[in-house]
């Protein structure tokens, strides 16, 4: 898993039919690499996520064929200084 910060969204006006529901953003990694993900979550900018890549992000898609390379799986909850959020 890669830790990385959501920095926007990346609008495409045309994506392939069997793509499932979802967001393409724009996240940093903590080694200062940017990349595109794939958001099933609805993440917001600025936020802490974990990112998946290759065959497993693929494989999360059991029901149809996502041509997904980078794929968000969770948003961590905690503040810079590594304590947990309380909501």
């Amino acid at each position: 898993m890669i830790r990385a910060t959501v920095t926007g969204k990346a609008w495409a006006s045309r994506r392939i039919e069997t793509m499932p529901t979802g967001a393409y953003i724009e996240v940093e990694t903590e080694s200062g690499a940017r990349l595109i993900a794939f958001d099933p979550l609805g993440c917001a900018p600025g936020e802490a996520v974990l990112i998946t890549q290759g065959s497993v992000a693929a494989a999360y898609f059991s029901q149809s064929t996502a041509s997904i390379d980078a794929l968000i799986i969770g948003s961590i909850d905690e503040d810079k200084s590594g304590k947990s959020r309380k909501t």
